[in-house]
């Protein structure tokens, strides 16, 4: 029964990514990101969560690219008072940049995956889907400044996010 919930959600899930005008280059990505700095840990500050992210608390994502240019994501997260952990795979879609990627949290599926910012020493980025359905904005530490993160919030609410769907992801590990 719980396979069944899960791939109901999942299609659910793809439904809403797919589901609206998706013509690509949808969002404007950085120019380039050094897959070596971006490894690592990053801690989820704000999001437009995912079903399976709604009510979930102390996201951190890490990525680590193998020889092979396949990158590993682990994301470690609290629901319901249990920790958790997904693992996905990605790939490199636009080698020129790195900025644009294809991640599978299931197979046979390929989701659009865009590094929307990054600061120049790496400290937070911003990533985002090929709708705006879905936000991330992440750190390197557990805390981003307040005036910094409402900076880059209003940034994508000018990009056409909804505002009233950004939520504050609580980190009080790390």
């Amino acid at each position: 029964m719980k396979k069944l919930v899960m791939v109901m959600l999942l299609f659910i899930y793809v439904g809403f990514v797919y589901g609206k005008n998706n013509s690509e280059p949808f969002h404007e990505v950085v120019d380039f990101v050094d897959m070596e700095k971006f490894s690592g840990d990053w801690y989820v500050i704000s999001l437009i969560p995912t079903v399976f992210e709604k009510d979930a608390s102390n996201g951190i994502e890490n990525y680590s690219i193998g020889d092979d240019g396949v990158i590993t994501v682990k994301y470690t997260f609290i629901k319901n008072g249990k920790n958790k952990v997904m693992y996905q795979k990605g790939w490199i879609y636009n080698t020129n940049s790195n900025s644009e990627w294809r991640v599978r949290p299931l197979w046979p599926l390929k989701l659009p995956y865009y590094i929307l910012e990054l600061a120049n020493d790496y400290s937070y980025t911003v990533i985002g889907t090929n709708n705006y359905d879905y936000l991330w904005i992440m750190s390197r530490q557990p805390k981003m400044d307040k005036d910094e993160l409402n900076s880059i919030i209003e940034r994508m609410v000018l990009r056409g996010f909804d505002r009233e769907k950004i939520l504050f992801m609580k980190q009080d590990r790390g």
